[in-house]
């Protein structure tokens, strides 16, 4: 943390990666990375199973070997990582520098200046309080991915006989590699009438495992003194109400909870950043720049991705435009605000230019197959289904947008007729 940098990065993880070797493709010199972990890599340090780098690299690798090539090619490139560094704080000077103020744990309090910021916070697990589990509160109650930690960096089983609560990506990998430790995983319970993981998660951690799957069922109490001894689970209603007259025991000593999880954005809330509600970050325009000009936004602080290579296309562009920003480059403004349509959750960027090819991110509300992706009048594709556990990519390219004269663009997926 020496000087005045062009661009600072908040997050060490693969979207503050690759937002670091965007900035520098874009021409600037100084970059720095700030990383509250002991080193760079994110939660991809924990990810020792295989299935990264299928769209970004053309082969399959693991989280820690994706990580790795990054975290060399940022080293390679002299982008200074300041590891154990908390950002506490984020103002403008009057000549419009961004100041960044750092507690570390060798240099302490410490105030970083730079011409643009990039945040790249990643995401939280949700927790037991935040749906409110009725029953005691015995050990052996955690989430999915800091059992993952304790399996895979630090060689502990977190119990023998487990339950896990919620279909998310992380209790799906964790159920099949709790299965390969030994231990007994008894199900996965999940309140919705549909997995919330990736198709392939359900086939190769459950299927293959032979790991039961109650759908539209969830944990109405957990049961023990000093450690877990069994849970309630029960049906669901269409309401997602409990219906506790079919309910039942379920004999474990673990509970892992899979049940989504929350961008990291307390740091954009202290410092004025404008939220999208449905994605919990940042409301963007088509240069990932946030409402605050000169902060920047990509990875799972802007919303949560199934894919980390998706998260590094992102974050690529949102550092390509932090650079150039920094460059004091500037971009016309954003013209055509995205709009979610029919069965459309969000999408992300929330706005557009004309100017320029753009990749759009989207969720739907609900299962539907087959169906078509319509973006206003100036585009239909066709897809054979879409499931909300499951982003969709769309490209725009500029000459879509040459002859449209409004300033709103609604995106539906509509059934077939």
């Amino acid at each position: 943390m020496n000087g005045r940098y062009d661009v600072v990065i908040v997050g060490g993880g693969p979207a503050g990666l690759g937002a670091a070797l965007g900035a520098l493709d874009a021409g600037v010199d100084k970059v720095l990375i700030l990383e509250r972990d002991n080193e760079a890599g994110g939660i991809l340090r924990q990810c020792i199973h295989s299935g990264f780098g299928l769209h970004y690299f053309k082969e399959e690798l693991t989280g820690p070997e994706y990580a790795e090539r990054f975290v060399g090619r940022v080293i390679d490139r002299d982008v200074d990582v300041a590891p154990s560094s908390y950002v506490t704080g984020l103002a403008a000077d009057s000549d419009g520098t961004r100041l960044v103020r750092v507690l570390n744990e060798n240099r302490g309090l410490a105030t970083v200046e730079c011409a643009s910021v990039i945040l790249a916070m990643g995401c939280r697990e949700r927790t037991r309080g935040a749906i409110r589990i009725p029953g005691s509160r015995p050990a052996g109650v955690l989430t999915a991915g800091l059992a993952q930690k304790f399996v895979n960096m630090m060689g502990y089983l977190p119990g023998r006989r487990v339950a896990i609560l919620g279909s998310g990506d992380i209790g799906l990998i964790m159920a099949r590699r709790l299965i390969l430790e030994g231990c007994d995983v008894v199900g996965v319970f999940e309140i919705l009438p549909y997995s919330n993981g990736l198709t392939r998660n359900v086939v190769q951690c459950l299927q293959d495992y032979g790991i039961p799957l109650h759908l539209s069922t969830t944990v109405t109490f957990i049961h023990g003194r000093d450690r877990v001894e069994r849970i309630t689970v029960a049906p669901v209603d269409d309401a997602m109400q409990p219906v506790l007259d079919k309910a039942w025991d379920v004999e474990c000593d673990t509970v892992l909870l899979s049940i989504g999880l929350i961008p990291e954005n307390e740091l954009s809330q202290s410092i004025g950043i404008n939220l999208d509600l449905v994605t919990g970050g940042p409301v963007v325009s088509s240069t990932m720049e946030t409402s605050l000009p000169g902060v920047f936004a990509c990875g799972n602080v802007l919303h949560v991705h199934d894919l980390v290579d998706f998260v590094t296309g992102e974050s690529l562009r949102a550092g390509r435009f932090a650079g150039e920003w920094a460059r004091e480059i500037r971009r016309p403004p954003d013209t055509v605000s995205l709009v979610p349509g029919r069965n459309v959750r969000y999408c992300v960027p929330h706005s557009l230019s004309p100017d320029r090819e753009h990749i759009i991110y989207m969720r739907c509300k609900e299962r539907m197959q087959p169906c078509v992706l319509k973006v206003g009048d100036l585009l239909r594709k066709k897809l054979a289904f879409v499931i909300p556990p499951e982003m969709i990519r769309l490209r725009i390219k500029p000459d879509l947008l040459d002859e449209f004269c409004g300033d709103r663009l609604t995106i539906d997926i509509d059934p077939v007729e």
